[in-house]
């Protein structure tokens, strides 16, 4: 059996797995990026993680791919991380290659690989045009245009986590203000629960959960059970969202939109006002002709199959 490694290298942990060609994982295994503290002493784990699996597989590998923030396709480097301890330009293609001897070794944005795996093992595989939005600690993304990762010029096309949503709005981890994934992402979508507590007077059934516990279950139990505060915070959330959705149908006029990500587990308590502040602010010829839906890749394994698409798709 033929199969390629996918790894999702997140700020707090570093997933694996060996994906074959139908999607299907066979092995896993995941440590803490956060037990490094420099890029020379992370590639060691990684390293050793990799020899791990493989030694616990059966087949050949064809391959590895990467899904990174700030993984940059065509470079093979990590760029400018600010979750990762790496520094400016970690070359994590060129140091793995030398460490393991694959000939395919492929890296990407996280959210271009969460893309790729859509288009091949998820949603997408029928469509040319799409856009993956993955709602998680930050708000990445990922565009297809005719059945290609729309990269640029660099390799870093499709930051729409960064479009301005809000005009001197929240302080974003790059630096600038009102950035979208300030408030559509997990993490924003948690301050705004928080701002809707505090409007309310603390009258909410989670007022008192503490940071490290809230969660978008959390908030969605709470919305479920009549929460003002936890409904006003989806109803505000999807119409920033929508809006912004709405200008990159403009740019790009994909035939669908996929969300993923522990918030879009609420279902229509997201999608629906997502979807209503989106027809709004399309232009007529636009109107009721994009899907918004959730992604159909599985939740606990849609990055490891996209890192892997990144293998899949080039050989």
């Amino acid at each position: 059996m033929k199969y390629a490694i996918g790894i999702d290298i997140g700020g707090t942990n570093t997933k694996l797995g060996a994906v074959d060609d139908k999607g299907a994982v066979l092995k896993r295994h995941e440590f803490k990026t956060t037990d490094y503290d420099n890029f020379a002493s992370y590639m060691e784990g990684l390293e050793r993680a990799i020899s791990f699996l493989t030694a616990d597989t059966d087949g050949e590998c064809l391959g590895v791919g990467v899904g990174a923030p700030n993984g940059n396709y065509y470079k093979g480097t990590i760029d400018y991380a600010p979750n990762l301890p790496f520094g400016r330009c970690a070359p994590l293609v060129e140091t793995l290659r030398m460490a393991m001897g694959y000939e395919h070794i492929y890296l990407s944005n996280d959210a271009n690989a969460a893309a790729l795996g859509e288009k091949i093992y998820g949603g997408g595989r029928n469509l040319d045009h799409f856009i993956v939005i993955t709602l998680g600690t930050g708000l990445g993304s990922g565009i297809v245009v005719d059945g290609k990762l729309l990269l640029g010029a660099d390799g870093f096309a499709g930051e729409l986590g960064h479009v301005c949503a809000v005009v001197n709005g929240r302080v974003c981890g790059c630096g600038k203000r009102g950035c979208l994934e300030t408030y559509a992402s997990a993490t924003g979508i948690k301050r705004t629960y928080l701002e809707m507590v505090a409007k309310y007077n603390g009258q909410s059934t989670a007022a008192n959960v503490p940071w490290s516990d809230l969660d978008a279950k959390v908030i969605e139990d709470a919305a479920r059970a009549g929460d003002i505060a936890a409904s006003e915070t989806y109803q505000i959330t999807g119409n920033i969202l929508g809006r912004c959705l709405a200008d990159f149908i403009h740019f790009s006029r994909p035939s669908s939109i996929f969300l993923f990500g522990g918030p879009v587990k609420s279902g229509e308590l997201l999608l629906a006002p997502t979807r209503e502040s989106m027809e709004k602010n399309l232009m007529p010829v636009f109107r009721n002709k994009v899907k918004v839906l959730p992604s159909e890749l599985p939740a606990s394994d849609a990055a490891i199959l996209g890192a892997s698409a990144l293998v899949w798709s080039a050989i």
